[in-house]
This record gives structure tokens, sequence and C-alpha cells, in this order.
């Protein structure tokens, strides 16, 4: 067959359903053989950050490698942001890049591609030869899922039309399995649970699976310990009595009494950085157990008194069993009076800001918590709302919820949302953005979730500022005049685009619009008016 049909058909052949990308000289053909040969589905982008921001998107909430596909050059270089995203997130993405052809040195739009790639942290193949594409591509698919990052393939595109001989070959990995715990370790380890009076576990991004989570949950049990989780596995024993929620910077004041009160943490799949342990503060005076598949986790950001190396599961169910052998009794430190304190917890309070125009960030938040379905998809953009966003609005289960800041960056939240909707069809998904993040990466990519039907809301805090500089400018008693901006009216822009557009500048105006998407056809997006002076620190 030809290069490109190879290409497609090996795609085809490790399971690869869905790609994202734009079209150029270098991967038209591969993908019109994936659609129209392999029965593939290819999902035009606006742009080529936003096609690899996609796939990022789709492996986060798919549990599947991400494909995204980009022509030559420029192509390639737009896409830099979006893959650091994607190696600073862990995400196995593989993104077929076309190349200029190699003897053709004068092409305008000829580039070193390793050169711009590299320097990303994401990993490059090049395809060597048109006959060892099958081979090559099967590599990059390797890397991408066991280093757990993005991986560029480079396809030359004076390869398209060749002839070739093509046979499938096997993934070339094993599949996850269980790593059983060191029993000179495990015995150490009891020594620090068994003796802990106050302790609390603590799930991280590595211990989200189902399996993990109700083991963690017979272990706390056994301990008789409340249970929290990192932002990244936020809300993964959500509904549970003695769920302190959030770990760190993000707890509500009842999780962080409890944290200060405890005399050890038992860690489980959670990088431990400065955002979870408040550069080290929620961690002073307590032992550590720290466990992880990944044995340079337990050292990487704290010191610990017991460093696991296991995989979540086997290691708490472990646990278990030795506490039991050794007749270890519950602390009670999950006590019945805790979890009272717990369910009667609610949010402080506060004098609403809003205006006639302008709306308060919290009761826009708060009554979007309540009125969306609770069954989402939640991706955030960059900005500053986020720290009231990151407080209010929940997931069913970590696996819904797309976290976009990896690399500090606004505008990466559209591409994500995209690719989420692809990833989890079943369920809308939520976008929460700021004006500057939607207009910098948002805007041509609601045109692609419209294009393909996505059931989509995208809630924009529009305070007309990049609010961050605007309140430091604020501050320090300066002029914040160059921090703002005249946008259009976001609601009309949003209908134009096909999609449906609505404007909220006061409570009443909130509530409709909350209403209306109840009934929607067509990807949403509501623009709501913020005052940047009234965006209050968050402190609930």
């Amino acid at each position: 067959m030809l290069f490109h049909e190879a290409t497609a058909r090996a795609l085809s052949d490790h399971g690869v359903t869905t790609v994202f990308g734009v079209l150029g000289d270098a991967n038209l053909y591969v993908m019109d053989a994936f659609q129209r040969h392999a029965g593939g589905t290819f999902v035009s982008m606006a742009n080529e950050a936003g096609a690899v921001l996609a796939a990022n998107g789709y492996a986060r909430t798919s549990g599947r490698l991400g494909v995204a596909t980009v022509t030559h050059g420029p192509a390639l270089t737009n896409t830099v942001t979006a893959l650091v995203e994607g190696v600073r997130d862990r995400t196995p993405v593989l993104l077929i890049a076309g190349d200029t052809a190699v003897a053709d040195r004068e092409n305008f739009q000829n580039i070193s591609q390793r050169d711009v790639v590299l320097p990303t942290g994401a990993g490059f193949e090049q395809v060597r030869t048109p006959h060892t594409v099958a081979e090559d591509l099967t590599t990059a698919i390797r890397r991408a899922v066991l280093e757990r990052r993005p991986v560029v393939l480079n396809m030359p595109v004076d390869f398209q039309w060749e002839e070739v001989a093509y046979a499938p070959l096997p993934p070339g990995w094993l599949p996850s399995q269980a790593v059983p715990p060191d029993p000179e370790v495990m015995d150490r380890t009891v020594g620090v649970v068994g003796s802990a009076e106050r302790p609390i576990v603590l799930a991280g991004q590595g211990a989200v699976t189902p399996d993990a989570r109700k083991a963690l949950l017979r272990l706390a049990s056994r301990i008789g310990a409340p249970v929290a989780t990192t932002l990244r596995a936020r809300d993964l024993f959500r509904g549970e009595p003695y769920d302190l929620g959030i770990f760190g910077t993000l707890s509500h004041q009842s999780a962080l009494d409890v944290i200060a009160r405890s005399d050890c943490v038992v860690a489980f799949g959670a990088s431990l950085n400065k955002w979870t342990t408040a550069e080290g503060s929620l961690l002073e005076g307590k032992k550590l157990v720290h466990v992880d598949v990944d044995r340079g986790a337990p050292l990487r950001h704290s010191a610990v008194h017991v460093g696991v190396v296991g995989d979540a599961t086997a290691v708490a169910d472990g646990l278990v069993a030795w506490l039991d052998e050794a007749e270890v009794k519950p602390t009670g430190f999950a006590s019945p009076k805790l979890a009272e304190r717990l369910a009667a917890r609610k949010r402080h309070e506060f004098p609403d800001r809003g205006t006639d125009s302008t709306v308060d960030i919290r009761t826009a938040l708060i009554r979007l918590e309540s009125r969306f379905p609770e069954e989402r998809t939640l991706v955030f953009d960059g900005g500053r709302f986020i720290h009231h966003a990151f407080r209010i609005l929940q997931v069913p289960e970590p696996r819904a919820y797309v976290h976009t800041v990896n690399f500090g960056s606004i505008g990466l939240g559209m591409g994500n949302a995209v690719g989420a909707a692809f990833g989890a069809p079943g369920r809308p998904t939520l976008l929460v953005t700021g004006d500057g993040g939607f207009m910098l990466g948002g805007l041509a990519e609601f045109g692609s979730a419209v294009r393909h039907g996505l059931d989509l809301v995208v809630v924009v805090l529009n305070d007309g500022a990049y609010g961050a500089e605007h309140v430091q400018l604020r501050d320090k008693g300066m002029d914040p005049a160059i921090s703002t901006f005249t946008w259009p009216d976001l609601g009309p822009v949003a209908t134009a685009l096909g999609g449906q557009g609505l404007t909220v500048r006061n409570r009443a105006e909130l509530d409709e619009a909350l209403a209306a998407i109840e009934h929607r056809d067509r990807p949403v997006l509501i623009d709501v008016k913020i005052d940047p002076d009234a965006v209050p620190a968050p402190d609930y």
C-alpha cells in the first residue's frame, strides 16, 4: 500500500479512533486514509495548538492515548506551548507532524523540527524511511504511553506516495501491573502508621482508579483516618463522611484545622509539591509515609519517614492485612463529631458585590455549581478567577476534571474542552474561563465546538481586563488602564459562530441564562460581566 495508507492503517491497528488536527501538505493524505479506509474520525481544529490541547483533553477524560496531527514548519512551532503543557501534565499524546522534504533545503517552511520539539520536554521520533513507518509509529506510541508525555512523530512530506509493504506490529509494552511492596519496607510502614494517633490518608493523581479508591477507604476506616486529595485527584472521596476535600493551599478552614492536628500523613500517588504541602508547612511535625509506583517520587519534593514503592491498591490492602495481624486498633481520629462538623460546614456568608451591570464572581460560581448537571466534565482555563473556581465547582470523579494550568498559561482551556467532550461524550462539558483566556485561545475553537456539535457550555467570567495584572497595578496605586480591554459583547459573537450566546449583567440575567442552558441544543457561551475592582481574595 501507499505510505499514507500504511500510516493510517497503523494508527487504526493500535486502537486509535480519533485524531485532532489541522490539515496541510504533509498530513492531509494520511488523514483522508484514516477516515476513508481505516474508519477513524478526524476532528478538524482551528489552530495547531488547539489540536494538541484537544488531544490532551481527550486523553484525560477517556484514559486513552490522545493523538493530534499538524503539517510542517509554522504549524509545528504553533504547538510549542501546548506541548509544554502536555509534558507538565504528564499526558500520553502522540503528535504526528509533517516535515519538509529532506532534499528541499530552500523550502520556506523548513526548520529543524527536532530542535523545536526537544526544549519543550516532549519526545521526538523520526520516520526513518517509508518502509519503517509502522515500526517508527509503534515506537512513538510506546514512548508516549510509558513516558507519559507527548511524543512527536516526524514525517517527511515526500514519503506520502511511496509504496511500502505493511504488516501490523504489537504495541510493544506490557499493561499496567500491581507492584507489591517490599516486606521489610511494609514492616517499617506498619510501625509508623500503627503508632499514629491522628492519621490522614491522602490520595493524589496516581491513586484515582476505582480499585485504589476502595482500597484507600478500607485503609482509612481501618486506622480511623479522615481522607483528603490533591487538586488533581479532587472529589475522589466526594460524599464520604470524613472527606476533607483538597489538601493544601486550597483547603477550607475545617480541613486546615484537622490537618494541623494530625500527626501522620499516608500519601498515595501524590507529588506532595509546594501547593499540596503549603511550602512544607502542612507536613511540619508529622510523620510522612509516601507511596508511589515511581521510586523517585517519595523524595522529589518532601522528606519522608518511609517511602514505599508500590501500587496504591496493593499497598493499602497490604497495610490493612498487616495491621489486622498486629491487632492495631483504629485511632478514632475520624470521629462522628468530625463527620458532623464536615456535614454542617457551609460556605461563609459574604456581602454580594454585584450591581445592575455586574455580577459578584462568587455568586456566579455558586449558582453555576448548583444549576449545572452534577454529572459533568469540568475544564478551567487560567486566570484570576481560578482560585474561586477551584473551591466552588466540583466533579463526579477525578477523571472528569481537566487541569490546564501546568505551564501557567491562559488560553489553553477551550482546546482541552473540545477534546474532553470527545473523550467523555456521555456527559456535558463545562469550561470556565476568563475573558483574556477566551480571546487568546478560545474564540476560534468555540467555532470548532459548534462545527462538531459538542455538548459544551462556556462560562466567561469577563472583567474586561487581564485581572491578575489589573489588581497588581491597582494595589500599587498605579493606573490599571494598560491591563484593560474593550472586548466585543461575547454573547452575540458566540451566536454569530453558530452557538447560543447569552450576556449576563446582573443576578436576574444570570438566573435566566442558567435556566436557558437546560434546553441547549448546541454549544452555549455565557458572558458574565464582572467588575475587576470587585473580585475579592478567595478567603472562604
